[in-house]
């Protein structure tokens, strides 16, 4: 089997691949046969030591994947060979063969290819879990996508637009934005060009209801000040770099909240919630209610360039390593 590895906390250029022979699968274990690894800007992170956890190196990188089951332990009986499955990981889905315990595992339906399910996942999950079990996200509502052409971000979109809210999607280029539109963006706002609080106010009638923040700086305050009585402030992450301190009397004007949203940690402690939320978003998939992008795909040699690619923002869209035979 091959694997990317981080022998030490360095930048992310500096992981290796190498080989190694597959070890025995223990019985209530299931091997997986990695078709391909999501990408994602948490994974260069981790491999920096600049993650809030910080794992001891030599590890494996990559937190999502899809693959073909190869094998079951003998005291297994939820999988069988052949079966198509996603999975979140936290750590290691940068391989070509992985064994997982088989509650980690997802069934994928027909209809979504492997790079599609090994790159949704944790983009979909965390605006599926952000909009309908935080924000309690209603029909009609506006919300203002900051980030919005990130993973995170076209993830949002297209679940916001599946629950009927009215989208605007905010970003810092031209071409950017065009992506946003080319998804179903009602509006966009160029935050480089564009006041980002008077626009967002403009084009949703006097304030939004939410604002989705991935990437923290000096928008997010910008972000509170347009939303509307009872707005809220959904918190993902901090793309950015910059974790802003937010004026609490602008939470209090208006009756505004802020909320957090941590989907890794909640999923990780809760794994049958979050199965039954990966299923309603299958499912959504599967009746085309909810349209995820096809990814670009890279090889497992080019890992370290991929995670550069993410963190300096040079990737529009989701991104992938496909490990090949």
């Amino acid at each position: 089997m091959r694997s990317v590895v981080c022998r030490e906390l360095d930048v992310p250029e500096s992981v290796v691949l190498e080989e190694s022979p597959p070890g025995p699968l223990d019985p209530s274990e299931v091997r997986v046969r990695v078709t391909a690894a999501g990408v994602n800007y948490v994974d260069g992170l981790f491999v920096q030591g600049l993650y809030q956890i910080r794992p001891e190196p030599p590890f494996t990188p990559g937190s999502e994947l899809a693959g073909v089951v190869e094998a079951v332990g003998a005291d297994v009986d939820s999988w069988a060979p052949g079966d198509r499955v996603m999975a979140s990981v936290g750590l290691g889905a940068f391989c070509s063969e992985i064994d997982l315990h088989p509650n980690r595992l997802v069934g994928v339906p027909e209809s979504i290819s492997d790079t599609r399910a090994a790159t949704l996942g944790q983009s979909y999950a965390t605006a599926w879990f952000a909009l309908t079990r935080r924000a309690m996200a209603r029909e009609g509502e506006s919300i203002v996508v900051l980030g919005a052409a990130g993973g995170v971000g076209l993830a949002t979109l297209d679940v916001a637009r599946s629950l009927g809210l009215f989208t605007v999607a905010a970003a810092s280029t031209r071409s950017k934005l065009d992506l946003c539109i080319q998804r179903g963006a009602h509006e966009v706002i160029d935050y480089s060009t564009e006041d980002l609080k008077t626009r967002a106010r403009e084009l949703t009638g006097g304030g939004a209801d939410i604002v989705f923040d991935p990437v923290g700086g000096d928008n997010t305050e910008a972000g509170l000040r347009s939303l509307r009585e009872f707005g809220r402030l959904v918190v993902i992450g901090f793309a950015s770099g910059a974790i802003p301190a937010l004026p609490a009397n602008q939470v209090l004007l208006r009756n505004r909240s802020v909320l957090g949203v941590d989907w890794g940690a909640w999923a990780l402690g809760n794994p049958e919630l979050n199965a039954a939320l990966m299923q309603e978003v299958l499912a959504a998939v599967d009746r085309g209610e909810l349209d995820p992008v096809e990814p670009e795909t890279r090889p497992l040699s080019e890992a370290g360039a991929a995670m550069r690619d993410l963190l300096e923002r040079r990737v529009a869209g989701k991104l992938c390593l496909v490990p090949g035979n």
